[in-house]
């Protein structure tokens, strides 16, 4: 029998179909290999369509949260457009963490969600939510089809607004009635998206500010990852002799051992670069949006600092500083025109302030093995997974404090390593750990998060285990939320309420899902818990149990040995 999905595209044109189908059939010429949902009545009819299709995999998860996380993860991983579905009300809300993360990220999305039946709209019925209303600020376009005629001509739209100009999700609602009624199908041009170019002129002109700047200095974001540039970028710097720093949570954007790398922007950044970049008298952004984090509180560039700005999307330009000259181009067109116009540069000057940022960043940078025995001391677990990840490993993180030992001490050399909400968002490791194993399976993934936000999406282990996805989740466990914690004695002292946590033990919680769990009280017993971690092909938990009292990577260190812990 030959199923809908194993006809030639010709011979559906002008087929009655579903609207489930014909959404199905969308999916299937964008190119989709993988949806990520928690399944809903709602939406049943886009289910059952893709019961029959040979290609697509339904990856059912445990939460609509995991499914957006999932989703977004795998597209950075993969370089597709994401795509998760949930069902109307509380489903879509909880997708909705997600959908932030993927606007604040730049992430190419669709979110496919059941809406009520047309003619009991507007009646309160029964999960009903105005979604074009709900979602509008949080995504980059929200349409509602509200005939399935109109299905293919939407769809293919809303994939495009996804992955053009500055890349995000778009929410596309579906009505109950509508995904069952039958329509012509008639198939629409996939519309491919023309990514804006500089002009020589333009490009003439950044690399003669370049050459006349005393204290050039490049900040590489989004715009770099997303195109995966870091290359080109590494040899534009070197011949220009320019200094390269990355945007928060964009560490891959640039190799971090390349003498050109100054450091990163973000929490705990070395206070030294930050003078650096004040005192700046150039500054050339490369597909930053210049987030509140990566400017430290908006306070990153001099009065006397010339801006560069270059982004495929013109509202990002001027949004936060007013540049000097703002360049509308997709960052690896215009670095592939520098890199063909550039003339090397020579400058004695700007090559010892290289060596000294450079040297400066390894400093600050370099984990010492410090081991204890009464706990995990996290400057020697970062030292020991430094030494021992490999170099394509995939890492993906929660925010946490934890993450600041990350952030200083993890050197990211190859592109397409890191993946991590600039958003903030809590819960987000596991699970887009999960949706970058499935998008690169050969390739080492381990999500690195606290207790806090492991215990947020923990369920996911058993999609991970259901589905045989082999992450290793390291879980570093204070038993608190430690980033509050810390703005609490800060601001606070003495006054701890609501930051404090007990904990099962992960590791044996991990058993039970079928993964792999081990706990880790001292630093000498990490290394040999991650090889038995990698040896069982199963997902795994390693959870490290750390000093409470040690709330940054730049505190002093006391050691408490008997602090009290609810590790049972």
């Amino acid at each position: 029998m030959i199923t809908l999905f194993e006809q030639e595209s010709g011979a559906l044109n002008m087929a009655k179909l579903s609207g489930g189908q014909a959404i199905v059939k969308v999916m299937e010429r964008e190119g989709v290999k993988k949806a990520f949902c928690v399944p809903g009545e709602s939406y049943l009819g886009v289910i059952d369509a893709l019961y029959e299709h040979p290609d697509i995999q339904l990856v059912a998860t445990r939460h609509e949260g995991g499914a957006s996380f999932m989703a977004e993860a795998y597209a950075k991983a993969s370089g597709s457009t994401g795509v998760c579905m949930a069902t109307r009300g509380p489903g879509a809300a909880n997708l909705s963490i997600g959908l932030h993360t993927a606007m604040q990220d730049s992430t190419p999305l669709v979110a496919l969600i059941g809406q009520v039946e047309r003619p009991f709209k507007g009646r309160e019925a029964f999960q009903e939510v105005e979604f074009t209303a709900f979602f509008s600020h949080l995504c980059k376009w929200t349409v509602e089809i509200e005939s399935a005629d109109r299905i293919p001509e939407l769809l293919h739209r809303a994939f495009y607004m996804a992955r053009s100009g500055r890349p995000g999700p778009v929410v596309v609602s579906l009505p109950h009635d509508m995904l069952e009624e039958t329509a012509e199908y008639i198939e629409r041009h996939i519309q491919t998206e023309q990514v804006p170019e500089p002009s020589e002129d333009a490009v003439r002109e950044v690399l003669e500010r370049i050459r006349a700047a005393e204290r050039p200095v490049v900040i590489a974001g989004g715009g770099v990852t997303r195109t995966k540039s870091a290359d080109l970028l590494a040899r534009l710097a070197e011949k220009l002799n320019v200094p390269v720093v990355t945007a928060f949570r964009r560490f891959d954007a640039f190799p971090n051992s390349h003498s050109h790398y100054a450091g990163w922007l973000g929490f705990g950044s070395e206070q030294g670069l930050l003078d650096y970049i004040k005192d700046a008298d150039l500054i050339v952004a490369l597909g930053t949006r210049f987030s509140q984090v990566t400017t430290q509180d908006y306070t990153l560039l001099g009065e006397q600092t010339e801006l560069i700005q270059v982004d495929v999307c013109p509202d990002s330009i001027g949004k936060v500083y007013a540049p000097a000259l703002g360049i509308t181009a997709d960052v690896k067109r215009f670095l592939e025109k520098a890199l063909d116009m550039a003339v090397p540069a020579e400058e004695q000057e700007k090559q010892q302030a290289l060596q000294r940022l450079h040297a400066a960043y390894l400093a600050f940078s370099s984990p010492p093995k410090d081991y204890e025995e009464q706990h995990v001391d996290m400057d020697g677990l970062l030292h020991d997974m430094v030494n021992s990840f490999p170099s394509d490993a995939i890492l993906t993180s929660d925010a946490g404090n934890f993450f600041g030992w990350l952030s200083r001490y993890y050197r990211f050399d190859r592109q397409g390593t890191y993946i991590g909400p600039t958003s903030g968002a809590m819960g987000y490791g596991l699970p887009a750990a999960i949706g970058a194993k499935m998008a690169c399976p050969d390739k080492m993934v381990v999500s690195f998060s606290g207790d806090g936000g492991f215990m947020m999406t923990v369920q996911e282990l058993e999609t991970a285990a259901r589905l045989q996805v082999p992450v290793i989740a390291i879980v570093v466990n204070n038993n608190m939320y430690g980033t509050i914690r810390a703005h609490q004695e800060k601001h606070f002292p003495g006054r701890v309420v609501a930051t404090e946590l007990s904990n099962a033990n992960f590791a044996e919680l991990a058993k039970l899902f079928g993964c792999y769990g081990e706990q880790v009280r001292k630093n000498a017993d990490f290394l040999p818990a991650l090889e038995k971690a990698k040896a069982s092909g199963r997902p795994a938990v390693i959870e490290v149990l750390t000093n409470p009292e040690i709330l940054s990577a730049s505190q002093l260190k006391t050691v408490q040995p008997n602090a009290e812990r609810v590790n049972k």
